[in-house]
């Protein structure tokens, strides 16, 4: 008995200490609210960054101007050490300068469409007859093989498309977020599966793009057409080529909305001519001109100033839309927290920095090459002494939905901070703390090297259905409401994380990951 109540006793004095420690400044969260919602500015920093600077490929000249607009806005609030950051080697930059595509015969029909990353121009204007030849299987390039050059090729199935019954959008309800708070892990890919033949894992789906890629270079195809992934003149657009110097560029390829890709699928499946006339002008960019993160902090004046809490999102784009719910909405939230502070003259005991990432879209690039660089090399774990002095880091990238909640990425340990700090947002919809990893940003090259990295849940909206990586991935999908409450729930949280007396808690410091090894 006299154990048990030992016991009791002990916890209860852990769990007082946490609380006293974690306490909730609501006078300041209701400064924040204030100056995050009656005087926000958050679109204005979402305008700048897709109407203007939109969109923002990494290693592109777009990329630069729109980074050297961060730099000197940060600087215009007063945060005087804003600058660009190398973070390592990226490869040649790529930018489409002119697209015009139309199938002439049997109709006139402008084709709804972009090129892909990192391929190549055509060779002037082009016209010529348009052909089928699926290229889905080793088999396929095989059968293939010699009968390309200079052809006009459709290179994917037709796509079913139906009506939409329900709407693209979505918010979670209760139930929804009561499935996330469960922490069972998801698969991290999705596999692709060609008609007839067994799904891939994602070493074959990577080994086949590539056999892919070189397939198409030694063929010199005239232009290759590939369907989108979406409907209602929605298309999904990506890299279609080598960035690496050393590699020969790829053939002129576009991706197409599924609509006006099935048209040209179902002529030339009925054996009925079609004419395609097109003019793609595609510019390089030599290796190094264009690759940066963005840094900035706010000096914290306290007892423990050298330490850091960070906040970033990636700042890099594809480039058929302008970058908005991917990831404008998450550069333009970690700005306005940036701003929020500054202008609140927040006392900070710990230093608050904001990382923009160069090439997230390509490998979480540049948040992986700063910390490599400033905290620690993951294949082999040995830290550097920023490793000790970082608090956590806040990511936001999941679209343009409000907050919901926090991953916790398995740090339970955290769960009652969180808990009680977003009490004081659940007026705002914030209820849901999990344990649940989630990947595919990049809070993972922190969470990687043993450091607290967190993402936000948000609500879906049309972020999976409409935006992601697609041609729709414009400043209107984004709504205004949301962004000021992402911007007031971030804020709140990197202030009490700053404020806290300690650090938030760690994991366990992981395991080396060999060199190549996919997962962070």
């Amino acid at each position: 008995m006299k154990s048990t109540l030992r016991l009791a006793s002990a916890f209860l004095a852990v769990a007082a200490l946490a609380a006293a420690q974690d306490k909730v400044d609501l006078d300041m969260i209701y400064k924040i609210k204030q100056e995050a919602i009656q005087n926000s500015k958050v679109m204005d920093h979402l305008f700048y960054l897709t109407d203007v600077y939109g969109p923002r490929l990494a290693g592109s000249p777009r990329y630069k101007t729109g980074a050297d607009w961060a730099v000197k806005t940060l600087k215009e609030w007063g945060i005087d050490n804003a600058r660009l950051e190398t973070w390592g080697e990226f490869g040649k930059g790529w930018e489409n300068k002119k697209f015009s595509v139309a199938m002439t015969e049997p109709a006139y029909m402008p084709l709804i469409g972009a090129p892909q990353a990192w391929t190549s121009s055509t060779e002037g204007s082009i016209s010529g007859e348009a052909m089928i030849a699926p290229l889905r299987t080793e088999e396929d390039l095989a059968k293939w093989k010699g009968k390309l050059a200079g052809k006009i090729v459709l290179v994917d199935q037709p796509r079913e498309i139906t009506l939409h019954e329900k709407s693209d959008g979505h918010r979670y309800t209760d139930q929804d977020l009561a499935a996330i708070a469960t922490a069972q892990l998801a698969p991290m890919f999705r596999r692709m599966q060609a008609p007839g033949q067994p799904p891939m894992n994602f070493a074959q789906i990577m080994a086949f793009r590539r056999k892919l890629s070189d397939f198409l270079r030694e063929e010199k195809a005239g232009l290759i057409i590939s369907n989108g992934r979406d409907d209602l003149g929605t298309y999904v657009t990506s890299n279609g080529g080598s960035r690496d110097p050393k590699d020969q560029p790829a053939p002129p390829t576009i991706t197409v909305t599924a609509e006006h890709y099935n048209r040209l699928y179902r002529l030339l499946d009925k054996k009925i001519p079609v004419k395609i006339e097109a003019d793609i002008r595609n510019q390089w960019y030599e290796p190094g001109q264009n690759n940066f993160n963005i840094v900035a902090e706010i000096p914290g004046t306290g007892k423990h100033k050298d330490e850091v809490v960070m906040i970033g999102g990636h700042f890099d784009t594809w480039h058929s839309g302008t970058g908005a719910t991917d990831n404008g909405t998450g550069s333009a939230v970690m700005m306005e927290v940036m701003r929020i502070i500054k202008k609140l003259n927040v006392k900070l005991d710990r230093t608050v920095r904001i990382g923009l990432w160069d090439a997230e879209e390509e490998g979480l690039l540049g948040s992986r090459g700063y910390v490599t660089k400033h905290f620690a090399d993951r294949t082999n774990m040995k830290t550097l002494p920023e490793w000790d002095k970082l608090s956590a880091y806040y990511n936001v990238d999941n679209g343009a939905g409000k907050i919901r909640g926090i991953y916790l990425q398995g740090n339970e340990m955290c769960r009652p901070i969180f808990e009680n700090w977003l009490a004081a947002f659940k007026d705002m919809g914030v209820t849901t703390v999990t344990a649940r990893n989630t990947s595919g940003t990049d809070h993972q090259s922190f969470d990687g090297v043993g450091l607290p990295g967190f993402q936000f849940i948000q609500d879906p909206l049309e972020y999976e259905t409409r935006t992601h990586h697609t041609n729709m991935d414009v400043y209107d999908r984004v709504p205004r409401e949301d962004m000021m409450q992402m911007a007031t729930v971030v804020t709140s949280l990197v202030v009490q994380t700053a404020n806290r007396e300690q650090m938030l808690p760690r994991k366990p410091k992981p395991e080396p990951r060999p060199a190549g090894r996919f997962g962070f």
